[in-house]
């Protein structure tokens, strides 16, 4: 079992055997850097998993001068809209490869289908929501209680990658912090 069918069966809850069903539903696609899988007010028509790379998931702040870094999304992560994929909306979101990506991406046709090959889906499908939804309750509390250097040292104890492929604003931005005191932080935690 590969990176995928593994991520896909362990993050979705689904059976190995599933996944051999639904995984030809899934389509391989490369991101070149800079490339984007999604634009503000476009609509999510697909999910996709990260197989390898890194993506951005950030929006301009209300006067459109500043980016705010909301996530930034590696191996083994889905990633899309998941508003705008669910509920038909323009999405708020810009998705953009920060390296070169390569993905699997459901179309959201097919995602719809999965029932069709999976008898429990609808009860599979709630759960996947629900640790979305967790993760997003997660990322509030830790920016609303922990201090800057809690902050940057769980993300490297997580995640040490992301500081080697990923600018430092981004991360910086996606934490809540200045690019200043990212640095001040990392110094302290490498020497």
């Amino acid at each position: 079992m590969d990176i995928v069918e593994q991520s896909i069966s362990q993050y979705l809850g689904i059976q190995a055997k599933d996944v051999k069903k639904i995984l030809p539903l899934f389509k391989n696609e490369s991101l070149a850097k800079n490339d984007y899988l999604l634009k503000t007010d476009q609509y999510a028509k697909s999910i996709s998993f990260v197989r390898s790379g890194f993506l951005r998931v950030y929006a301009l702040d209300e006067k459109g001068e500043k980016e705010i870094t909301q996530w930034i999304s590696n191996q083994g992560m889905f990633i899309t809209d998941l508003s705008s994929f669910m509920f038909d909306t323009p999405s708020r979101w810009n998705i953009q490869a920060l390296t070169v990506c390569d993905i699997f991406t459901i179309s959201k046709e097919e995602y719809n289908n999965l029932g069709s090959f999976i008898p429990q889906w609808d009860h599979l499908e709630k759960l996947f929501i629900a640790k979305c939804f967790v993760t997003l309750e997660n990322r509030v509390f830790q920016q609303l209680s922990m201090s800057a250097e809690q902050k940057v040292r769980q993300l490297y104890d997580y995640n040490a990658e992301i500081f080697l492929h990923v600018p430092h604003q981004y991360i910086a931005s996606m934490l809540g912090i200045t690019p200043e005191t990212l640095s001040r932080i990392r110094r302290k935690l490498i020497s």
